[in-house]
């Protein structure tokens, strides 16, 4: 009996399984209640008296190792390992690059989220704008340079159809359909048929505000003023403001605020006046209320607007506007701890 163990030790030492059938059959022939070990397990009691406790535990032994061998095999069924086990598993998806957003998407959301304090709310309006919105309702004469088509991509010829040259065409489509109290901001994409440099692009993009109730005053419009370039770009920020003309804002104003750079100090960046500009803003026009139907005489309100370029511009000292839009990885890489 001492053969027919070490016999089966060593075949049970070199069985296999390549699927769930064959490990199965194994068992069955080795540990089932019929199997090889169950029929020695029988013919203990036939062995001489002095031999029982060697055999025996021969025996124990043998059917250990038989369903440790049976239990290694359905493990390695059930979990089979990678064809490379040099493979960490725990490393991440390298070389997948984590993106990060624009850098004019982070800025825009930035001003968006500073003028939501104030309580203003987002307004958007089609690309493809006619001429009222974009220029008469706004008080644009007729023979004011930014019809011509130098300034202005005209779809066809003969046809009211252009693209918008600022966004303040969703200001006058917003009044037209909403009585006072107003009070919403307008980001979005604008066109102008200028030739591209470092400096100019055919397109870019803006955020305008639009504050129209009862009562307002150019006071408020300055106090809005102040209150985002300390958000935007610091605390000590100062600002000043510069008569300029609008066709739609009466009185009109430039804004300026203190260089980042310098801190008004006189630097090359802000061309050593201590001031860089970066909006325009006035009171809305009468004739613009009126056109839009409402009642100038009831209703008074401001306007401002900014490029976005402008301030992404300021904030990081982005030299050329193509970089905005030509994609480049290792350009848009410098923003993502901004995102």
């Amino acid at each position: 009996m001492l053969n027919k163990i070490q016999t089966l030790l060593s075949e049970i030492d070199r069985i296999t399984a390549t699927n769930a059938e064959e490990l199965e059959t194994l068992r069955i022939k080795y540990l089932s209640k019929k199997g090889e070990i169950s029929a020695l397990m029988n013919d203990f009691r036939l062995v001489a008296p002095e031999q029982k406790r060697e055999i025996g535990q021969k025996l124990n032994e043998l059917k250990t190792v038989a369903q440790n061998k049976i239990n290694t095999l359905k493990t390695a069924l059930d979990h089979p390992a990678t064809t490379d086990d040099s493979l960490d598993l725990t490393r991440t998806a390298y070389p997948y690059h984590v993106g990060t957003r624009h850098p004019l998407s982070i800025v825009k959301k930035e001003i968006c989220d500073i003028f939501a304090r104030l309580g203003f709310s987002i307004a958007e309006g089609p690309e493809i704008e006619d001429d009222w919105h974009v220029f008469s309702a706004l008080n644009f004469a007729d023979d004011h340079p930014a019809r011509d088509m130098q300034d202005t991509f005209f779809l066809q010829n003969g046809v009211d159809l252009l693209l918008r040259t600022h966004t303040s065409s969703v200001q006058t489509r917003v009044m037209e359909k909403t009585q006072p109290p107003i009070r919403i901001i307008c980001p979005g994409r604008v066109y102008r048929n200028e030739a591209i440099s470092y400096r100019a692009h055919c397109f870019f993009h803006q955020v305008e505000a639009l504050y129209i109730d009862k009562k307002v005053s150019f006071a408020d419009l300055k106090q809005v003023l102040l209150y985002f370039a300390k958000e935007m770009f610091g605390e000590n920020t100062k600002i000043r403001l510069r008569p300029s003309f609008f066709p739609f804002t009466e009185p009109s104003a430039e804004m300026d605020i203190s260089c980042n750079l310098c801190g008004g100090k006189g630097c090359p960046f802000c061309k050593h006046t201590g001031w860089v500009e970066i909006l325009g803003c006035g009171m809305v026009d009468p004739n613009v209320l009126d056109n839009c139907g409402i009642d100038s005489k009831i209703y008074s309100g401001y306007a401002l607007g900014m490029g976005i370029e402008r301030i992404t511009n300021l904030k990081y000292q982005v030299k050329d506007l193509r970089l905005f839009s030509e994609n480049d990885v290792r350009f848009l890489r410098q923003f993502e701890s901004a995102s």
